[in-house]
């Protein structure tokens, strides 16, 4: 009972946080870009967090525990190279534009038609990705506490909410700071017990079987693997929830080195979970299911206040991503959705209206939670739901003056429906890069509609 106990009072002072934060949330600007005035250090820091999710810690660890690297290719691997290409592709870019959702970028280069559309194909990832946060929190509970998972789950969702809706994006940032710093404690305790247990870092690493070190999974082919990796590298370069650090940075070259500190860190904290699911088979550990593989592994090993420290660092990593979810989505639909209808709303009102969204995503993660089998198949369901017609327009829009509203149009609807069709209709071994072949396709024939309508206008002749 004690074990519960140390965690409400964790979860508690995150609140505290929230509260404390709120005082100086003034209007929509403070609380859903932090006032544009993040630093390097806290940029850089809350990308790390936000993107070091459940799926890292206990998805990847237990995926690599059951069949080798083969399992862990998304994690921490191709989110690293993530983080790069938009640190080098992307953030400069739209951080010059001062936004405040990747919508409104939308709105600028295509207009409001291709805006409106683009929010719901985002919402929909970002609210998968929360509900994942929350999922591996009830299997956190369920091996470290005598509470009910349901129980835990709903009171450590109402704190979560509570907290976002107070502070907003600086209260993110700040406990991303210190669920972050837990975060990368609590993982290295666990290494080091681990090492210990087996008889130091030669002996665990010379008794990993070889064939456990092979990214490559006998059963797939060449195509199928190029798929599997490009969902990670590609599918989240536009995400949302880092491009709000990204637009709350005070500078353009904050905003290109931060995603470069984050994805170095975010890789060197990464791999230990990686090493730990390839040493994994040296432990006797009974398991359920592959996602209970690190909690249980701590729960074995640890002593009782390392592993609360353990516990809390897995707790960091979920917190740091749910709260940034949530208030990605109050974003979206409040800035480009409920904004645009009715756009004589009051700032104050308008600031209301979000934080009460954020009270309704919170709701709809909790449902999603319930009904999916795995932590790790709603991050990759998260990574590649719409992400090819959002990845599209977004480079081709950003880069180029090619394509208007129709192109852009095309690409967001035939890249939403073409990964299902290909993945469960045609079951091809490539749904996810069919979709993004399928998208830049659609933009292509989409571009020419844009022109042929524009070269039917006839020109005014002007009076001499």
């Amino acid at each position: 009972m004690w074990m519960a106990f140390a965690l409400i009072l964790y979860l508690l002072f995150q609140l505290g946080i929230g509260v404390w934060v709120s005082r100086r949330i003034k209007n929509t600007t403070d609380y859903f870009l932090a006032g544009r005035g993040l630093g390097l250090f806290f940029a850089s820091f809350s990308i790390f967090a936000v993107w070091f999710g459940a799926e890292t810690c206990m998805g990847a660890a237990g995926a690599i525990f059951e069949v080798g690297l083969s399992g862990g290719r998304a994690e921490p691997f191709g989110y690293s190279l993530c983080l790069i290409l938009m640190a080098l592709f992307v953030a400069r870019q739209l951080w010059a534009k001062k936004l405040v959702t990747l919508a409104d970028f939308f709105r600028m280069r295509f207009g409001t038609m291709v805006e409106t559309l683009a929010v719901w194909i985002l919402i929909p990832a970002s609210l998968v990705w929360a509900a994942a946060q929350v999922r591996a929190f009830g299997q956190i509970l369920s091996v470290s506490t005598p509470l009910s998972v349901d129980l835990a789950v709903l009171l450590a969702a109402g704190v979560i909410v509570a907290y976002t809706v107070l502070g907003g994006l600086l209260s993110d940032v700040i406990t991303d700071v210190v669920q972050g710093s837990i975060l990368c404690l609590g993982l290295i305790l666990l290494l080091g017990f681990s090492l210990w247990q087996l008889g130091g870092l030669e002996v665990a690493w010379s008794s990993i079987e070889i064939e456990r070190f092979s990214f490559r999974d006998p059963d797939e082919s060449l195509l199928a693997r190029m798929d599997t990796w490009m969902i990670p590298i590609i599918g989240s370069l536009v995400a949302q929830e880092v491009l709000s650090r990204i637009f709350a940075c005070r500078s353009a070259s904050v905003a290109r080195n931060a995603g470069f500190m984050a994805a170095g860190l975010y890789l060197s904290v990464g791999l230990i979970p990686v090493f730990l699911g390839l040493i994994g088979p040296q432990f006797s550990i009974q398991h359920d299911h592959y996602d209970q593989f690190l909690p249980l592994l701590a729960a074995e090993i640890l002593p009782p206040v390392v592993y609360i420290i353990f516990c809390g660092a897995l707790l960091s990593a979920i917190l740091s991503t749910v709260d940034t979810t949530l208030l990605v989505v109050s974003a979206l639909v409040s800035q480009n959705f409920v904004k645009v209808i009715w756009s004589e709303l009051s700032d104050s009102k308008m600031l209301l209206i979000s934080r009460l969204i954020v009270v309704g995503s919170g709701v709809l993660a909790l449902i999603l939670a319930y009904s999916a089998e795995s932590i790790y198949d709603l991050v990759e369901l998260s990574s590649s739901l719409g992400a090819a017609g959002v990845l599209v327009i977004t480079f081709v829009g950003l880069h180029s003056s090619w394509g208007g509203p129709r192109a852009a149009i095309a690409a967001l609807v035939v890249g939403m429906i073409s990964l299902p069709i290909a993945e469960f209709v045609l079951e091809w071994e490539a749904p996810f890069l069919t979709s993004i072949l399928s998208a830049m396709l659609a933009y292509s024939l989409g571009s020419l509609l844009d022109r042929a309508g524009s070269s039917r206008v006839k020109p005014t002749r002007l009076k001499a």
